[in-house]
């Protein structure tokens, strides 16, 4: 059976997407190693959230590593706060969760990872997609998306658990290359859906600032004053 023109190309397209999502864990793992997990953390999962932002809400995708520099250097410091902030209340949850012995209060201590598991997949998306500025206002909202879209944060979680537990069982070198982006990407495929259109938000962030630069100056640009000579 021969294959059609659009067959093929639809299948080059699905085979470039797989490969360039391996390629972003790749560069995930590299910023994380090279920042030593504590202060690559939180830039690395900033540059995937914002790469696959682009590709599933814009369509775009530019070279996977240069766009990837160019997202480290856009927020500053800010992903390291952010990863700083998400890592230590893990680190205070499992150490609760180690120690404490009352069921009730391990319920809770489970409840909170839970949140904060949710918050951890949203919220450099948040920083990525938004204009929310803020540690705590940015937090507040992923948690409120992570809500807000239960029923498939709960499809897309059931759906990575499913693909890990394949993958470990059947091809193990596919783990590495895929366990991190996997929740990513079904992250970036939920949000496609819950955030608004992007002609209907021009307050998104581009990385690109060249592109944008001329359009927000003139939106910027106000009339004159009535009574002033032209």
């Amino acid at each position: 059976m021969l294959f059609s023109f659009e067959q093929f190309a639809t299948l080059n397209r699905w085979l470039g997407g797989f490969w360039r999502i391996i390629w972003l864990n790749v560069l995930w793992t590299l910023v994380t190693v090279l920042g030593l997990g504590v202060l690559g953390f939180g830039p690395a999962s900033y540059a995937l959230a914002a790469y696959l932002d682009r590709w599933f809400r814009h369509g775009e995708t530019p070279p996977p590593a240069r766009a990837v520099w160019r997202s480290l250097r856009t927020q500053g410091i800010r992903p390291m706060l952010m990863g700083w902030v998400l890592l230590g209340a893990g680190a205070v949850i499992g150490v609760n969760l180690l120690s404490l012995t009352d069921w009730y209060l391990r319920a809770a201590n489970l409840a909170a990872l839970g949140a904060l598991l949710m918050i951890g997949c949203f919220v450099f998306f948040v920083m990525a997609a938004t204009d929310v500025t803020g540690i705590r206002r940015q937090i507040t909202t992923a948690l409120l998306l992570g809500i807000g879209s239960l029923h498939w944060s709960i499809l897309g979680a059931v759906g990575v658990a499913i693909s890990w537990a394949l993958m470990l069982r059947f091809a193990v070198p596919l783990f590495p290359l895929l366990g991190i982006a996997l929740p990513a990407v079904a992250v970036a495929a939920i949000l496609r859906g819950a955030l608004p259109a992007p002609d209907q938000n021009d307050t998104l962030r581009r990385d690109d600032a060249s592109a944008s630069g001329p359009i927000r100056t003139a939106d910027r640009a106000a009339p004159s004053p009535e009574g002033t000579p032209a």
